[in-house]
């Protein structure tokens, strides 16, 4: 019998960690065969902060998908976000010594390799060169060069960097388990695999990714993604303020937010309020169900605020013709949209995963965006979980990734 090919994606975030594995199907789809998804513990705002909690969570999560699976998962795509992100935008050129002949993969990698020599602080690392367009011999807007003749070769790319020490600890909290990094990948490119359509990348939109600990941006135009940003604030900073204001434990506000939570105080004023237990032994609050959408709409209103001054600052607000898609953990909660389309000012759409198969429903909701992108991000790279026991990662090794890219990005 033919080995099973199984993909496997490892999501750490803020809040939630999970394990998702997926077996090939022959007609080309990803069927999902499970999900382990525990609280994370040891990250704050997207960083690892305690080495020992986040290697427990994820072991959690990954026995977790084993049991429910019965597959041993030796390797998995990974996640990466938080703060220290920070992505530029540059171009590299090569000169053909071709005479005429045929350009090749070999003289596009050239190119590649030129844009990713940019001068870098020592405590800084290159995640992702990813290629947006070629121009030959001054004719721009190329996007597969490969077959084509000429004598100068430019690729114009967004590379995406990241704190040395941050990207370490990640990869040392994961090899901890045993497990084996096929790749990192930055959360909103791979939530975008799940949720945005090939057409909203031409016409211009914008991936929204609200975790619980960061806000993750990617910006897509012409089909490539153009400006990547994580602002540090999230779900979780909403239910830290529900806790303070009304002075109750953190999960007590957490379930509060998910069960009534709402971001138009005017839409709920006229329901029942809801009984909250506090500190006390066997106390509990009535709350008044408008005040809790108030304290959910300031801090929301702030975090896309920051959104739209993100997008200010790239430059490319005023092309985006596809508007917003909203996706991550946040996403569900009631009000989200409309609010975001009066502050952001662009359509705004839920962003669902797409492009797998399901057995357990859960996971069709915008908070599993990211882990079923990561699938999809080893599909369209040819990343295949391996069994137990291997060689590691190390990011330094930056030509297989690059080379990984340049397959994805040519069609």
């Amino acid at each position: 019998m033919a080995r099973e090919r199984l993909t496997a994606g490892l999501d750490i975030g803020t809040t939630k960690t999970c394990a998702i594995l997926a077996e090939h199907r022959t007609h080309g789809k990803l069927q999902v065969l499970a999900a382990g998804v525990c609280p994370s513990r040891g990250l704050k705002r997207g960083v690892v902060v305690s080495l020992e909690e986040t290697s427990a969570s994820i072991q959690t999560a990954i026995e977790q998908c084993e049991r429910l699976s019965g597959h041993r998962i030796g390797s998995a795509v990974v996640s990466i976000a938080g703060s220290h992100v920070e992505s530029q935008n540059t171009r590299g050129v090569t000169t053909l010594a071709n005479n005429g002949q045929d350009l090749t993969a070999a003289d596009l990698q050239k190119a590649l390799d030129s844009a990713r020599a940019v001068a870098l602080p020592p405590n800084r690392e290159i995640i992702h060169v990813v290629p947006r367009s070629f121009v030959l011999d001054g004719q721009d807007g190329i996007k597969n060069p490969i077959g084509m003749s000429g004598q100068r070769l430019e690729a114009e790319t967004h590379v995406i960097t990241g704190a040395v020490g941050s990207i370490q600890n990640l990869i040392k909290a994961v090899q901890r388990t045993g497990l084996e990094i096929d790749d990192l990948v930055l959360q909103p490119l791979a939530s975008s695999e799940a949720v945005v359509t090939i057409e909203e990348r031409e016409l211009g939109c914008v991936l929204v990714d609200i975790g619980g600990g960061t806000t993750d941006i990617a910006l897509f135009l012409d089909g490539s993604v153009w400006h990547t940003a994580v602002i540090p604030v999230g779900g979780a900073n909403v239910t830290n303020d529900i806790a303070i204001c009304l002075r109750i434990p953190l999960h007590r506000a957490e379930e509060l937010k998910i069960a009534y939570g709402h971001t138009d105080p005017a839409s709920v004023i006229e329901l029942p309020p809801v009984d909250v237990p506090t500190f006390e032994r066997n106390q509990v609050q009535q709350v008044p169900r408008d005040y809790l959408a108030q304290i959910i709409q300031a801090r929301m209103e702030e975090i896309l605020g920051m959104v739209a001054s993100e997008l200010h600052r790239s430059g490319y607000g005023g092309l985006l013709g596809a508007g917003i898609v909203l996706t991550g953990g946040v996403a569900e909660q009631s009000g989200i949209r409309e609010l975001a389309e009066s502050i952001l000012d662009l359509p705004v759409r839920i962003g669902q995963p797409q492009g797998v198969e399901r057995l357990d429903d859960r996971l069709a909701g915008p908070a599993f965006a990211t882990a079923t992108g990561l699938l999809l991000w080893a599909q369209r790279n040819g990343a295949v979980s391996r069994a137990p026991a291997g060689n590691g990662f190390r990011l330094g090794a930056a030509a297989g990734k690059a080379g990984r890219w340049l397959r994805a990005f040519l069609p």
